[in-house]
């Protein structure tokens, strides 16, 4: 389980073919390392990934070819810069919301406008997460806790302030970036909740159903 708050950003210095998936190496400077341990959990870009072998300056990971299918995994080259987290322990500040590193789709960039000393970013988003997407929700950003500004159909717009945009890979997005979208969880255990057995309601019917369990319909 991660926060979305980035702890340090790397590169991946390595992109090894291995036996039909893929191994990585994750360089830093920045992250320290010493309470990280084999098996542990570092969020890469918004993608939870297993410790396999640690180094003073980062670490090793497998990736399956699930993971490679459903992020951005399969278009980086050596040399791309990640954003960089550890996993929550108990004791850490939730400063962004819980993000579990589990991506469910690819966003895209498809306007950057700059707002005072903010830029605003509007991304695109599969049709079948958007439901999962409301105005001031929280969204994971190639793993950068966010909030939504704005929704219109299949778009919603981020507003980014200068220290994330320093501390993170954000400055670097461009109209037709495409990044690692995961949708606030809540929201899809409230929807399982709601449906039950019914994985293939409608949107229309999930929301009769929570409106009728919140009383303001019979």
């Amino acid at each position: 389980m991660f926060t979305g708050i980035i702890e340090a950003t790397g590169t991946l210095s390595e992109l090894t073919p291995s036996q039909g998936d893929l191994i990585v190496r994750v360089s830093s400077d920045n992250l320290d390392m010493s309470d990280v341990n084999l098996g542990d959990s570092i969020a890469t870009n918004g993608v939870c990934l297993t410790v396999v072998e640690k180094f003073k300056d980062g670490f090793r990971a497998d990736l399956s070819n699930e993971t490679i299918k459903l992020t951005q995994f399969s278009h980086y080259k050596q040399g791309q810069k990640v954003n960089l987290e550890k996993a929550l322990q108990p004791i850490s500040r939730l400063g962004g919301h819980l993000v579990s590193g589990h991506v469910d789709g690819i966003a895209t960039v498809v306007a950057v406008e700059a707002n005072a000393r903010a830029t605003e970013y509007w991304l695109e988003a599969p049709a079948e997460l958007m439901k999962y997407i409301p105005h001031k929700g929280s969204v994971a950003v190639d793993g950068i806790s966010l909030t939504v500004n704005e929704v219109k159909q299949q778009q919603f717009k981020l507003t980014i302030v200068p220290h994330t945009a320093q501390e993170t890979t954000i400055a670097d997005f461009k109209v037709g970036s495409q990044v690692n979208l995961e949708v606030d969880q809540i929201a899809r255990y409230l929807e399982r909740l709601v449906l039950g057995a019914q994985p293939q309601a409608s949107e229309s019917t999930l929301t009769a159903s929570l409106l009728a369990k919140a009383g303001f319909i019979k």
